[in-house]
């Protein structure tokens, strides 16, 4: 019997199946630095006003920036522009091709295949905005893998992977380094005691959260100038929450679904029977999307986990919102980081807070750069910082002028790649 994943098929009558193993992590090493192959079409294509709109609408943001072109066309973009992770619906695969024979046997199979994998950290780094009808190629590259040991699954492997973004001209938009943590199911089973399940709200509690929504601001057209910026001041907070399934559904229509293969009942059929691994039968017996676990708590329970969850790239997106709104149009985030320390349940809420952290000028050879940095997070209910992350934001200047957009440090997809790969070569 065997089970598919994205990297081929894994044989589940292995003894080491589901199981950490130092061959493992041997096998998962002599992939770092070699493009993988994106196993399905991205969600969007090419920049439209609807799939902006709908993504941004997704995770509760209504900037016009995003969304109305009359309004855009007067910024100092001239008309609309993405939400900065955007770039998670987009990407048509550029790895090289064809694919030598060696190269297809040390990416065959999943070296942590049935083990449970969870997002843990993510970069992000931005070059440039998209705008209408712009397309982006994109490559994924393991860069490396850690034996390190987790604090809700034992013994762990750490996996890290680049995810370069370039334009339909060759210019590069964007990076984006992700850490996912892969545990053994039955260490995870075992701290299922300890994790707290949301509970019922009061009228009083959700009247605040309400409150907090009316209070929510966005910088807008407004320009937010370096040097009215302190040490010290305090982001405009926002909340996010209570989460529902409702919410789990609304960010997909414009996320896409990433993980599961999209369309449905014969295109379904198709995908399973070339995959039936991605598919474990629900309650009814029915084969049904492994993902299902983010909004059906029985399946949550089933893999240890006290309900059905958000996101990563979920709350990734709300940090963003905190910060785009905070610094205005005519700025520029440049870099984005964050840590997923905890789950977001269904029923939990986030408080989304920040402050600055520091300033700082920088000669550059296209003039200087005003950049500020963020520190930012997301609280929940019962006050566990879930997602802590940092933020560097480009602020317009009332001596130097407008925002001048950073240059990546390589020229290609294939010069990054090597960037990265030499940048996090073991010393």
């Amino acid at each position: 019997m065997s089970r598919a994943y994205a990297g081929g098929m894994t044989d589940v009558s292995d003894p080491n199946y589901g199981r950490l193993t130092d061959e493992a992590f041997e096998r998962s090493r002599l992939r770092n630095g070699i493009p993988q192959a994106m196993p399905m079409a991205p969600h969007n294509f090419e920049v439209s006003i609807d799939g902006l709109r709908h993504f941004a609408f997704g995770y509760g943001d209504d900037n016009p920036l995003y969304c109305d072109e009359e309004y855009a066309a007067g910024t100092r973009w001239g008309g609309l522009i993405n939400p900065p992770t955007f770039l998670y619906t987009m990407g048509e695969d550029a790895s090289p091709r064809p694919v030598p024979p060696e190269i297809k046997a040390i990416l065959r199979g999943d070296p942590f295949a049935g083990l449970g994998s969870y997002q843990a950290v993510m970069e992000f780094e931005w070059w440039r905005p998209l705008q209408l009808r712009d397309r982006l190629k994109k490559v994924r590259a393991q860069v490396g893998v850690a034996d390190k040991r987790s604090e809700f699954g034992g013994r762990s492997a750490h996996v890290t992977n680049d995810f370069i973004f370039a334009n339909q001209r060759g210019e590069l938009h964007a990076i984006q380094r992700g850490t996912w943590i892969n545990a053994e199911r039955g260490a995870s089973k075992e701290r299922q005691k300890e994790q707290e399940s949301p509970e019922p709200y009061t009228p009083e509690q959700l009247a605040e959260i309400d409150a907090a929504y009316e209070r929510e601001t966005r910088r807008g057209a407004e320009p937010r100038w370096f040097e009215d910026v302190q040490v010290g001041d305090i982001v405009d907070p926002k909340v996010k929450g209570p989460l529902r399934t409702t919410d789990i559904v609304v960010w997909h229509m414009g996320w896409g679904m990433q993980l599961t293969p999209p369309g449905g009942f014969r295109l379904s059929y198709l995908v399973r029977k070339k995959a039936p691994g991605l598919f474990p039968p629900n309650a009814l017996n029915v084969p049904d999307t492994v993902q299902r676990l983010h909004w059906e708590p029985e399946r949550a329970r089933e893999l240890g986990l006290a309900t059905s969850y958000d996101y990563g790239g979920l709350r990734e997106t709300w940090l963003s919102h905190l910060v785009t709104d905070w610094m205005g149009d005519d700025a520029w985030l440049w870099k984005l980081d964050c840590q997923h320390r905890k789950f977001n349940y269904v029923g939990d809420t986030q408080w989304l807070t920040g402050e600055v952290l520091d300033k700082v000028q920088t000669e550059t050879p296209t003039g200087v750069r005003s950049e500020v940095r963020l520190a930012i997070r997301c609280t929940n209910q019962r006050g566990a910082v879930t997602s802590p992350g940092t933020a560097i934001v480009l602020l317009p200047s009332r001596e130097h002028g407008q925002v001048v957009l950073p240059k990546p440090p390589a020229s290609s997809i294939e010069e990054l790649l090597a960037y990265e790969i030499e940048r996090l070569k073991p010393e």
